[in-house]
């Protein structure tokens, strides 16, 4: 199923509580909210890609836990950008000392800033076009590492601060780099 972008910034501007009870209320729909406004509805994952985000988190979870370097979250997670978005990647992680400085309150909702680190999986429904725009957004807010994981053209595109995107072409492992020391994402049974 496609998703579905409904902009109602001319008619009613959610505040954050209004746009977070929406996602509470409807648990079976993912929501996010571009920095313009547009409401973005997704559908459940199918199987396939469901099953490769379970791998994409469990890889990340296990480095997370043995590390104990910061935290890990998974795709049900939103983040509250600084540009205004409100966007839930499919596994992201923060610095430990930066999940430390939040409220107990900012744990509970969106989480107000930008991760230090997002993976996206392009499904076959996903515009490619689109996941690049969304991870130029990371970056723009303050991603340090990036990965658009592309299943069907075999590849991966890796966004840092200050430098080009590079694409590689079918790999079998992604590095951390010093963004999460020590860690190797294996992908045979991701890409």
């Amino acid at each position: 199923m496609n998703n579905i972008t409904l902009d109602f910034s001319q008619i009613i501007e959610l505040t954050e509580e209004q746009f977070f009870q929406l996602c509470q209320n409807h648990p079976d729909y993912r929501f996010e909210r571009t920095a313009k406004g547009e409401l973005i509805i997704m559908s459940p994952t199918g199987g396939e890609t469901g099953k490769i985000n379970f791998e994409l988190a469990v890889q990340l979870g296990i480095w997370n836990k043995r590390t104990k370097l910061g935290v890990a979250f998974d795709s049900s997670t939103g983040f509250k950008l600084p540009n205004g978005a409100n966007r839930s990647p499919d596994a992201a992680w923060i610095k430990q000392e930066r999940w430390d400085n939040l409220t107990t309150e900012e744990k509970e909702k969106f989480i107000p800033l930008c991760p230090d680190f997002v993976v996206e999986l392009r499904s076959k429904s996903d515009s490619l076009t689109k996941l690049q725009e969304k991870m130029q957004e990371y970056l723009n807010c303050g991603i340090k590492l990036g990965w658009l994981i592309d299943r069907q053209n075999q590849q991966v595109e890796i966004y840092r601060p200050n430098q080009t995107v590079e694409v590689m072409k079918n790999p079998t492992t992604l590095s951390g780099e010093n963004i999460l020391p020590r860690f190797v994402l294996d992908l045979s049974d991701i890409l």
